[in-house]
């Protein structure tokens, strides 16, 4: 079967590469001996990883002897030391920014080969910088597979059939919201809010609170090690979350009925009815597939994209962040040739063909080349944020997320939340 499906996986190829401007896979060139027999084991998060076994097949074609499989760990973080010490040890594991520095996982970054030694000859320059996260020393040790964002969904048709522009300022953003209220929607922006993990709250509130601290490092030292007096810098997100709640823009009695942040929220997407669906780009990345899934979507198709929420009259923020990066396990066997396939997979045209099979953000610099995500392109980089280069740490964000859910839910008032910074449960 995996034979059989390299045909269509090769004809999409030829597609993204002819869209992408590229032929990377076309010069990449086998620099061991194509007869080599060996296995190389990836292991990860994800139940199935199609796009990934779709780069098996076509490394296969320059080297046919060489096994390659994906195998899914359970409960992941806390079993990936352990496997990485066993007889059975992976070749390619998945990683996480957070894992640096983080005591508990010093066993997991002693394994990690750095991937920018100049013999391995991996194309790091086709990755958008902004991901590349680099040790004191200068090493690679991750390299972003996908990556992750946060804005909404628009029902492009919805707005040309409303002769409605799509918003590209926060004014525009109220404005648009009140003719369609006008014209009977219920509610033009939706999204997840039962609970507070990926709930519309956040993904509103985190990009606007993450440019406040930007450009002001002793802001954002404050806000890691919760100080209280750094929850002012939270107000003017979370002011734009109640704004959008008092003004109708969303009607969380609506969104209260959306079950779960994946499948039901796309679903309810593709009913046709939602002008704009509030998400982060790991929610987008099930679209194409739940397409089909959708009997209303089928009955009465239409286009859409996703753009960053306008927050302010600039425009919105990209947060560019990796969502999944690959380390090579420098103990493990057959190092030569996992590190042949990295530089088969490192690539601006393979990299782009995984995002577009599994619908997530490229890692590299070709944003345009998947319609849904091009908005994100035109985000100029003063107002583009990558909170793990900043340096924006764990708590800081359950902080914001806790704020921007209870202030939305009428749980806080913006006052209580500012003033209870470093508390919030």
């Amino acid at each position: 079967m995996r034979k059989l499906n390299f045909i269509a996986i090769s004809v999409l190829s030829v597609a993204l590469l002819a869209s992408c401007g590229g032929n990377d896979a076309k010069e990449f060139k086998p620099a061991l001996n194509v007869d080599t027999k060996c296995n190389i084991k990836v292991v990860g998060e994800y139940s199935n990883f199609e796009a990934l076994e779709a780069e098996f097949d076509k490394f296969n074609v320059y080297y046919p002897h060489v096994t390659l499989t994906y195998e899914k760990l359970d409960d992941y973080n806390n079993t990936i030391g352990t496997v990485l010490e066993s007889d059975n040890k992976p070749n390619i594991f998945f990683s996480y920014t957070w894992m640096m520095g983080n005591d508990k996982y010093n066993n997991v970054v002693s394994h990690m080969e750095d991937l920018s030694d100049a013999k391995l000859k991996l194309d790091l320059n086709c990755l958008r910088q902004s991901l590349v996260n680099k040790t004191a020393q200068g090493n690679v040790l991750m390299i972003p597979v996908f990556s992750r964002t946060y804005g909404t969904l628009v029902n492009n048709n919805l707005f040309k059939k409303e002769n409605l522009k799509i918003p590209s300022t926060w004014s525009e953003l109220l404005s648009v919201s009140s003719s369609f209220k006008e014209k009977g929607y219920k509610s033009p922006m939706m999204g997840y809010s039962l609970k507070t993990s990926s709930c519309l709250m956040n993904t509103v509130a985190y990009p606007a609170f993450v440019a406040s601290l930007a450009n002001n490092p002793d802001a954002l030292a404050k806000a890691n090690s919760l100080d209280p007096s750094a929850g002012e810098y939270m107000r003017e997100a979370l002011t734009k979350v109640k704004q959008l709640v008092d003004n109708g823009v969303v009607n969380l009695e609506e969104c209260d009925k959306i079950e779960d942040n994946y499948t039901k929220v796309i679903l309810r997407f593709f009913e046709g009815d939602v002008p704009m669906m509030i998400c982060a780009g790991d929610t987008v990345s099930g679209t194409k597939k739940r397409e089909s899934q959708s009997e209303a979507y089928t009955k009465n198709p239409f286009e859409y994209s996703y753009i960053p929420i306008p927050l302010t009259e600039e425009g919105g923020y990209f947060m560019d962040s990796p969502s999944i990066e690959f380390s090579v396990n420098k103990d493990c066997k057959d190092l030569d040739m996992t590190n042949e396939f990295m530089r088969f997979l490192v690539s601006k045209s393979e990299l782009n063909a995984m995002a577009s099979l599994k619908r997530l953000v490229t890692p590299t610099k070709e944003l345009t080349f998947d319609p849904v995500y091009a908005p994100f392109a035109k985000v100029p980089s003063s107002r583009t944020f990558s909170p793990e280069v900043l340096g924006i740490k764990d708590q800081l964000t359950v902080q914001i997320r806790n704020a921007a859910f209870k202030v939305g839910k009428g749980q806080m008032t913006i006052d209580e939340a500012v003033n209870s910074y470093g508390t919030i449960e």
